[in-house]
């Protein structure tokens, strides 16, 4: 299998990079990647295209509004990949897709589950999916939700493919903060005491993270013990995460800022719960990160592919979104149980040990093999499907 394959991501986040890279040690593929932007909005990821080992390029775009549009300027060309896997949430992979079928490539979305506290559910968006979706010859997808999210808009059972979100749990392993030592380090150096529940990612409304604090300060109230909230992140919310600790009495408030890959690690092995109070997240791979180093979870149902990850009383406990009350009884429980929360830890440990950048590889070379041997789609004029008979 020498295909020659073009992953069009948006940005290149690190987690995205570790796959990419696996997947070209592999070989198999002729692998290039397309990049609209260096980084975007929010987005505090260190960027070092010396630890690269696929080719990529950078696509020009052109302002627009706001924004930018991106040109995917090497399908003007006369060789084509044999197949465009790409995003399609922007017009311009929209665009892409169309480029590439009409100069022969197969083309497939990546598509995970969408929840309305973060896209806006207008008609003619929903009218777009139900159309486009049906028109690539196939859709990637992380799990079960994806998949029901993607035939929600008219696509064939028999053409998405599952190629699922992993961590490095073997590179966070073999960090220093597996480490007895460096737990007490950092403790010590954040003043963090007792039982500590702690949350990764930015502080966005979406986040749902006041309904974490005051389930937190509800919590700390009735605790004979010490306990601590570690918010590990940064956002345009910060300030007021900040003002509503005050207002409702919530001490032991950690605000450790913004931690990349290199420091991170010790973040998540200075705590005992990971709590994910997300309002809607497409799929929140912190919640494996956090798995992978062993501690249990609470997160709302408001995340894609959760059920899967955090299955009710083995490694955790699913609560439903925008509900302090029941965030703080599960924090509550986990809070007076030590041995709970470390039979909860291994489990989580345990779900995540085999996951590796080469399993996303192997995944993502078999949904291209299956691609590649499918009847390629007709489309007729009007846009409509006619799905070959293979030959």
């Amino acid at each position: 299998m020498n295909h020659r394959v073009v992953y069009w991501n948006n940005i290149p986040a690190p987690y995205m990079v570790d796959r990419f890279n696996a997947l070209a040690r592999r070989g198999n593929l002729n692998f290039e990647v397309w990049f609209s932007g260096r980084t975007k909005k929010g987005r505090r990821w260190h960027v070092d295209e010396q630890t690269w080992e696929f080719r990529h390029r950078y696509l020009p775009s052109i302002p627009r509004g706001s924004g930018s549009f991106t040109i995917p300027t090497p399908l003007f060309g006369r060789c084509a990949p044999d197949v465009l896997v790409s995003l399609y949430a922007a017009p311009a992979f929209l665009l892409g897709a169309a480029m590439a079928r009409t100069r022969g490539a197969r083309t497939a979305f990546w598509v995970e589950r969408t929840f309305e506290t973060w896209v806006t559910r207008r008609k003619w968006k929903e009218h777009v999916k139900s159309q486009i979706f049906p028109l690539v010859d196939a859709i990637l997808v992380p799990g079960p939700d994806g998949r029901d999210y993607a035939m929600r808009y008219g696509v064939r059972g028999d053409r998405d493919f599952f190629v699922p979100h992993v961590v490095d749990v073997d590179a966070y392993r073999r960090s220093s903060a597996v480490d007895g030592a460096e737990r007490d380090r950092i403790r010590n150096a954040y003043a963090i005491r007792g039982v500590t529940f702690i949350y990764v990612g930015r502080f966005l409304p979406g986040k749902g993270l006041k309904y974490l604090v005051v389930a937190f300060s509800k919590l700390q109230r009735e605790s004979t013990t010490p306990i601590t909230l570690l918010l590990v992140g940064t956002g345009d919310k910060e300030a007021e995460l900040r003002k509503l600790c005050v207002d409702c009495g919530a001490t032991n408030v950690v605000f450790a800022g913004y931690h990349g890959l290199d420091s991170l690690p010790s973040m998540y092995a200075a705590a005992d719960v990971f709590v994910f109070p997300t309002l809607g997240d497409t799929f929140g791979l912190v919640v494996s990160e956090a798995m992978a180093f062993g501690l249990p979870v609470i997160a709302t149902t408001a995340a894609g592919e959760i059920a899967g990850r955090v299955v009710k009383g083995i490694n955790g406990f699913l609560v439903p979104p925008a509900d302090s009350g029941a965030l703080l009884e599960r924090m509550r429980v986990l809070a007076r149980d030590t041995e709970l929360r470390h039979r909860m830890g291994k489990a989580s440990l345990d779900k995540v040990a085999d996951q590796t950048p080469n399993l996303w590889a192997e995944a993502f070379e078999s949904a291209i093999d299956k691609i590649l041997a499918m009847p390629p789609q007709d489309i007729r004029p009007g846009g409509r499907v006619q799905h070959r008979a293979a030959k």
